[in-house]
Parts: C-alpha cells; structure tokens; sequence
C-alpha cells in the first residue's frame, strides 16, 4: 500500500491553518504526531511518500522533530544494535524536498547516522544521508536492477554473495530497500 501524506495539509491541519512553514520545534512535534497518527491507520507494509511541495521554510529543529525522530522510529540508524523493533514495517520516500529543505534535513540525517530516499524532480530516486560506500554500491545496484535477487547484486556490485547479504540486510533494516519474497527493491523504484 501507497500512503501519500502532504506536510502542508497536516501543518495547516495540527499547528494553524496560515502557515506553510515548518519552524519551532514544537511545530515539528505536532506535525510529527499528525504523520504518526495517519502511519497507525495504516497496513502493516506500507510505503508512505512524505510530501513537502507545498512547505515553504524548514528549520534543522522541525527537520529534526520531523524527519529525524520518524526515521528513528521506524529505521535502524547506521551501527544501531540492540533496538526495538518498529511498531510497523514502513517505508518511506520523500518528495518534494527543495534545496532548502535538503540543508537543514542533511543536517539532520548526519547528525543522527541516518538515511533516506527522496525523489528528484525527473521521479529518480536520490539517496541522502550517512551512507558508507559499500551501502552506497548496493543501493545503487538495486536501483539500477529494479526487483534485483542476492546474486545479481553482488555481481553487479563486484563482492562475494555473504558479503552482499550483509549490505542489503543493513538497508533494509535501515528502511532504504524493501525485500520481497527473495528479491529486493530499492525505495522509490516501484515493486
């Protein structure tokens, strides 16, 4: 299932019906609980596409409020062990982030170990955040192969199978490729 969550509606719909700016970060909060609300609602698998088109400013305390602690949530940050399992299998893609947005979300993701897909203009899939470069090479190849198997990936990639195996667990878990069946897609690619 597709959830499609425009932050500009849940803004306007949890803190006023004036702004379209997300600053404060008990602004962030209240937008945060509006998504989460929405995410209880849903299927247990679900991508939800985090819409900011129609979010004029950001500030690194609502991207933290936002973004970061609902990626927290749901995704494994980079190195985490020992972490509670996530209320849901989610997943999410963010769209419509501007050159703004991405500073103070970058920010963020690096502060906290963390990443995430968003989708440029043309629709491609775009990889932000604390990513090592062998993560980096396997998301890539995913998105290159589209539904892409275990072998495929680690020949595309150049590494023996056990160590693709790895690489791809880690995104999953990380919330940046969904497995299905035994086959992986990266987020925002389609199934």
């Amino acid at each position: 299932m597709i959830n499609h969550i425009d932050l500009g509606t849940v803004l306007r719909r949890t803190v006023c019906d004036l702004y379209s700016d997300l600053v404060t970060r008990p602004t962030g909060a209240a937008v945060r609980t509006g998504i989460e609300q929405q995410l209880a609602d849903a299927e247990e698998r679900t991508l939800t596409v985090i819409d900011f088109t129609h979010v004029g400013l950001l500030d690194f305390s609502c991207a933290d409020e936002i973004v970061a602690k609902l990626l927290v949530t749901y995704c494994e940050p980079a190195g985490a062990a020992g972490r509670v399992p996530p209320p849901r299998d989610c997943y999410f893609l963010f769209k419509g982030v501007s050159d703004s947005h991405l500073d103070a979300i970058d920010a963020v993701l690096q502060r906290r170990g963390l990443a995430l897909v968003a989708q440029t203009d043309d629709g491609s899939p775009l990889l932000i955040g604390t990513v090592d470069d062998g993560e980096r090479r396997a998301w890539e190849a995913v998105t290159r192969l589209g539904r892409a198997v275990l072998a495929d990936v680690a020949t595309e990639v150049g590494i023996e199978e056990p160590q693709a195996e790895l690489l791809l667990n880690g995104l999953t878990r990380r919330r940046l490729i969904m497995r299905f069946d035994e086959g992986y897609v990266a987020v925002g690619t389609g199934p």
